[in-house]
């Protein structure tokens, strides 16, 4: 390619992506604003002076290239492919409008208006008849492909597990855990406001019954000390260390354990029904921050979520 037909191609494609970024935003925002008016019609009507507008825009820019795209010789020839580009070009818009939809990152606003146009040069460029010009064509429609498609959702899910992590550490001084009593496992956290709560439940839950519940808060009162009054069948100590003991006798010789240690600048309570004295105070022993490892976790097997 001479160097005058090199620059004669150049400037085509720049026409193109030109009035393509400049007619495809004002058409998407006319549809956008006549269709949440609720008028079908009226989006159809836009739609229908739209795309022949867009078309004859294309033939116009389409011009300069008689010399260099040989379907561009003639208005009739030029008309076909205007539309072919159109066509061509828009798959290329809703692609786009597909990923940014998946949360890819587009850059901004200025950008993405920018980037309105590219499908419709790309397109433009494969009807060249040089290779190295069908080759860049090729080059940005791969590169499109893999950052729309796959590079762009992994940033995209990695930004969104990065946003999500510091949603659930807005409070790291309530976020603590406990080694799961042997045979259970961690079924369900909540984050909330000013609490932290776990739920431990046997490995084989359906099968064996237990249960056994973590709760991390700001401390209720200055000092530990006991509810009151003590409701019946109730009995309440305080040792010399803080620990606050809860016992609930119920119906059938069963027993509901509270125990409540403060922990740093925070107080934690479990209770269980079907764990001792010794397993509960285990599971307080085994108290630490809870890591990144173990949140990650969590959320890959959904059993996280925020609280109210």
């Amino acid at each position: 390619m001479t160097s005058g037909r090199g620059a004669l191609t150049a400037l085509h494609l720049f026409l193109v992506w030109v009035t393509m970024a400049a007619a495809m935003p004002a058409l998407g925002f006319e549809l956008v604003v006549t269709a949440w008016g609720g008028s079908a019609g009226a989006a159809v009507l836009v739609l229908a002076l739209g795309v022949p507008l867009a078309v004859g825009l294309l033939a116009i820019a389409g011009i300069p290239a008689r010399a260099v795209v040989p379907l561009c010789g003639s208005v009739r020839q030029r008309l076909g492919w205007a539309a072919l580009v159109f066509v061509l070009g828009t798959l290329g818009v809703l692609a786009g409008l597909a990923a940014y939809g998946g949360d890819v990152d587009l850059g901004s606003a200025s950008t993405r208006v920018a980037l309105t146009g590219v499908p419709y040069a790309v397109a433009a460029a494969f009807f060249v008849p040089n290779r190295w010009v069908r080759l860049g064509a090729v080059a940005a429609l791969v590169a499109g492909v893999a950052y729309g498609g796959f590079v762009g959702p992994v940033q995209a899910q990695q930004g969104r597990q990065v946003a999500e992590i510091a949603r659930y550490r807005e409070h790291p001084e309530l976020l603590y855990l406990g080694a799961a009593p042997p045979g259970m496992r961690v079924s369900r956290a909540v984050v909330g406001p000013a609490y932290f709560g776990v739920e431990y439940h046997p490995v084989r839950e359906g099968y064996e019954l237990g249960y056994v519940g973590l709760v991390v808060r700001s401390p209720l009162t200055q000092t530990p000390r006991c509810p009151e009054p003590v409701g019946k069948g109730v009995t309440c100590t305080v040792d010399v260390h803080g620990e606050t003991r809860m016992i609930r006798r119920l119906p059938g010789g069963t027993r509901d354990i509270t125990l409540t240690r403060r922990y740093h600048d925070a107080e934690v309570e479990v209770t269980s029904k079907s764990l001792g004295e010794p397993g509960l105070r285990r599971l307080l022993n085994t108290l630490h921050p809870l890591s990144n490892a173990e949140l990650e976790s969590m959320m890959r097997e959904k059993v996280i979520a925020q609280g109210y």
